[in-house]
């Protein structure tokens, strides 16, 4: 994806910035766009309902409907990681240096 740096123009007592033709076509933008505030952003969209993510039982049946060869993935159940059997990784601190100073109850163990 390109970025373009566009310029931010008054417009009345408003601002706007002009968006590239190219842009526009490539998008199939009329008259109007919908502005959504993001958490990282602006983005704009053609009006009209927003495509929606399909769940994962809709892909799945999407791809079944589409007939997709998905042979290429059947070599990874061959792999034997399934048999394996899987405990959570326990997270380890770094070892980290005895403090140079003596605390009273490194002196009871002493």
């Amino acid at each position: 994806m390109n970025s373009i740096e566009l310029k931010i123009t008054r417009i009345g007592n408003s601002h706007g910035i002009r968006i590239p033709a190219e842009t526009l076509k490539r998008y199939q933008i009329g008259s109007a766009v919908i502005m959504e505030q993001r958490s990282d952003g602006i983005f704009l969209r053609p009006t009209g309902p927003a495509v929606e993510k399909l769940s994962w039982v809709e892909t799945a049946k999407e791809m079944e409907a589409a007939s997709e060869d998905w042979s290429d993935w059947a070599s990874v159940d061959s792999d034997g990681l399934s048999e394996l059997p899987w405990e959570p990784v326990r997270v380890r601190r770094v070892a980290e240096k005895k403090p140079s100073y003596s605390t009273a109850r490194n002196k009871k163990r002493s």
